[in-house]
């Protein structure tokens, strides 16, 4: 099924819903009713005496399948501004949105369904019957302003899911459920990973042990990947004057959600992003064509004053480590560096199991006015993303509207064990801030020559990144990923030493080894599965005498009584080819 077609049906369910709702309640007043990504809400006035409960979902499921037995026609009527008044002079949201139609000087159109009409542009299916009977859901009911204005009327948002089968709605709703158990916030209170506290702030988490060892593997892993590529490594301080953003264009760009910091003599801004301090390290030195690309790395913590109702455990945070990196190169050099970032991108997402599948969206202008920059420069700068795109091969579809200001863009969507899809890496081509920021180098005739800055970041941000990993991953991280790799379970105290020994050899090869000595063995084997550790060594009697260890897998089970050196070389293996 396309995705105009199941647009259209999601959009025919809202119809469908109102219908149910003006059979529940008579005298409510309709707001607007469009298809989400997931399937469709209507925002209605209900009247006082008539409050609506999820105890009323089936109803209104019920009320909607009988008319979609009935095959109802979805037929458009265009009206004039007499005749829509007229038509619903008793629905005044709708009188309100046919103003705004006859502003913007376009068609007023609706759609008529059996007795019912609705204010609407489309697209719907042609009648009921098109509509599979099984595969949609009322799922929610929740209070909404009009128009999104806190100041206007508090509308009831009623929300339904539809797909276009029966298999489809399961399998979502199964992947609901499954992202319930999987919340990062839930596991990562679970697991030790990070705290958030209300006494340091809202959108700004705290690792704990656990999980800074996940964010010090991904991020060593991510330099391991930019080292061999020719980055060098920078560091810039986490706050700035204001003339600095104000160059670059942030602080228009961004004003009120930059953190501002007022010294003793001068005003400052928490860093919002690194690319204006990059500009400055690249600008303090002299570069010739022979030096080009030069290449920069960091991973750096920035700010940004999120409003606190977007703020979500690890994912949506004020406090953003980005794994930054700035090129600064040759026009004629974009493709190969653009390849270049391509394949870190494809080694590191291989490694975290989530290459299936993932497409990119080539950002490029829109008309509305609020990107840095002549239409010759965008124009360069969008081919040569678009020519890169076509060189890698990648699926990429282009996308109006969605650029950073300074600058066309290609992101990287990925899919995780759910199948959701997140943006995470980004590859975007500024020839702006080289120049505002008047960066130059000597070409082949001793000429200034100013060079093209390609902005990148692989995980997108470490903190929204281990978020979705945690959920991805279920709390089970693979070995090299884990914060405890080995769970060392000596049966009784005879057998501690032996146990310290083991663990020992481990550790000298920078193995995060745990011993649980304490409880019985059975609690301390459960503990350890709680804790989803990838390996538990058990050593007893046996053992001692063998020289071996008892080594039961998280992930492929009991693999019995092994030589410690067989088992050192098998997860030694295993953590260095990251699976």
């Amino acid at each position: 099924m396309s995705t105009t077609s199941i647009n259209a049906i999601r959009h025919s369910l809202a119809h469908l819903l109102a219908i149910s709702v003006l059979e529940f309640d008579s005298k409510a007043k309709l707001g607007i009713g469009p298809a989400t990504e997931t399937g469709f809400f209507y925002d209605i006035a209900l009247s006082k005496e008539k409050p609506l409960s999820e105890s009323d979902f089936k109803t209104l499921e019920k009320t909607m399948r009988k008319l979609i037995h009935k095959k109802l026609d979805f037929i458009r009527e265009e009206l004039s501004e007499r005749d829509a008044r007229e038509l619903f002079k008793s629905q005044p949201y709708k009188l309100e949105l046919i103003e705004g139609i006859v502003a913007r000087g376009e068609t007023i159109s609706v759609y008529r369904t059996a007795d019912f009409v609705d204010l609407c542009e489309g697209p719907h299916v042609e009648n009921t019957g098109e509509i599979p009977v099984d595969a949609f859901a009322i799922v929610r009911v929740a209070g909404a302003y009009w128009k999104s204005d806190e100041s206007r009327d508090q509308l009831t948002r009623i929300t339904g899911i539809a797909f276009e089968s029966k298999a489809a709605l399961e399998k979502y709703l199964w992947q609901q459920e499954e992202a319930k158990k999987r919340d990062h916030r839930k596991l990562g209170k679970e697991l030790k990973l990070f705290t958030l506290s209300d006494l340091v702030g809202s959108g700004l988490p705290l690792l704990q042990p656990n999980g800074m060892v996940i964010r010090q593997e991904i991020e060593n892993y991510l330099w391991s990947l930019h080292r061999m590529k020719g980055y060098s490594r920078v560091w810039t301080p986490h706050i700035a004057k204001e003339t600095l953003y104000k160059t670059s264009g942030h602080a228009e760009k961004f004003g009120d959600e930059l953190f501002r910091v007022q010294g003793k003599e001068e005003k400052f801004f928490l860093k919002p992003m690194n690319c204006p301090h990059h500009m400055q390290i690249f600008a303090d030195n002299d570069w010739s064509y022979r030096d080009m690309p030069v290449r920069y790395f960091e991973p750096a913590t920035v700010y940004r004053d999120e409003k606190s109702g977007q703020l979500a455990g690890l994912t949506r945070v004020r406090s953003i480590t980005q794994d930054d990196g700035h090129l600064f190169c040759r026009a004629s050099q974009i493709g190969d560096e653009v390849s270049t970032i391509v394949s870190i991108i494809k080694e590191f997402y291989t490694a975290f199991n989530m290459i299936n599948g993932y497409w990119v969206r080539l950002s490029v202008r829109g008309k509305d006015g609020k990107y840095l920059g002549s239409d010759e420069v965008w124009e360069t700068a969008e081919k040569a993303l678009e020519d890169s795109a076509k060189e890698n091969a990648l699926p990429y579809t282009r996308v109006e509207g969605e650029a950073a200001f300074y600058g066309p863009k290609l992101d990287f969507i990925f899919k995780d064990a759910l199948d959701r899809e997140w943006q995470l890496a980004t590859i975007q081509c500024d020839f702006n801030l080289p120049e505002r920021f008047n960066l130059s180098f000597a070409n082949e005739r001793g000429e200034k020559e100013r060079p093209v800055v390609i902005h990148r970041a692989i995980s997108g941000s470490l903190e929204r990144f281990m978020g979705i990993m945690i959920e991805h991953c279920s709390g089970a991280f693979p070995l090299w990923l884990s914060p405890i790799q080995i769970a060392l379970l000596p049966i009784g105290e005879s057998h501690e030493a032996y146990a310290k020994k083991i663990a020992n050899t481990f550790l000298e090869e920078n193995f995060r080894v745990g011993i649980l000595s304490d409880e019985s063995l059975g609690k301390r084997i459960r503990e350890t599965k709680v804790k989803k550790i990838p390996y538990i060594f058990v050593v007893g009697d046996k053992e001692v005498e063998t020289q071996t260890v008892s080594v039961e897998s998280r992930d492929t089970g009991k693999l019995g009584s092994l030589p410690i050196e067989e088992t050192l070389n098998r997860l030694q293996l295993e953590r260095t080819e990251k699976r």
